[in-house]
């Protein structure tokens, strides 16, 4: 949990309930946390997976990594202190969209375990979706189409996730999207027939 710097500050009970939100959204909120290494698939399975949902009429929102980092987490680099900043604000952001009845997609690379344990226990049991989007490094290298591995193999791009800083692969996560071998489409459906049959989307 961050630093409480604030002072004077304090808490206060919304007059609408989440369980009114989601009568007014007709779905359940929550957050699908999809983690891997870049190249793996992770904003591209998230970005049909919204498509999929949208068109099934679910209120539904995508975070990505790099569109963050375009706003609200410009300030931050890739230290592993900023890594944890990161997450940790993303997590918080995760935690309204689900407060608000809205299925929240999340897509980072989120390298470290415990920042993403950290994420999960702002949630509810069950509000917490962790996807690990697995992708062997060479697959991953051959995706790369931004040359950031080659980059980061010569030295100029210093603690690259895979190469020069370590990925901490999840050890429970709900559900594991093997994308050596699988198109993004039949990501995408695994990922959709996980929530229907797990009571989070009405088939």
């Amino acid at each position: 949990m961050a630093e409480q710097k604030s002072t004077n500050v304090t808490w206060h009970e919304n007059h609408v309930s989440r369980e009114e939100r989601e009568k007014i959204t007709g779905q359940r909120g929550c957050t699908i946390w999809l983690t891997g290494l870049s190249g793996a698939g992770k904003s591209t399975v998230a970005v049909a997976v919204e498509r999929l949902l949208a068109d099934r009429g679910r209120l539904v929102y995508l975070l990505d990594g790099d569109n963050i980092r375009h706003g609200m987490n410009a300030n931050l680099g890739f230290s592993p202190e900023d890594r944890t900043e990161n997450i940790r604000r993303i997590g918080e952001v995760a935690k309204l969209f689900t407060d608000a009845g809205i299925i929240c997609l999340t897509a980072f690379v989120s390298p470290y375990r415990a920042d993403r344990d950290k994420a999960r226990a702002l949630l509810a049991p069950g509000d917490f979706v962790e996807v690990f989007v697995e992708a062997s490094l060479e697959t991953c290298e051959s995706r790369d189409t931004k040359g950031l591995y080659a980059k980061a193999r010569a030295g100029e791009i210093p603690e690259f996730t895979g190469i020069s800083a370590p990925y901490e692969a999840p050890e429970k996560a709900e559900l594991v999207l093997d994308t050596n071998g699988k198109t993004i489409e039949e990501s995408a459906r695994e990922l959709v027939t996980y929530l229907e049959e797990n009571g989070i989307l009405p088939r």
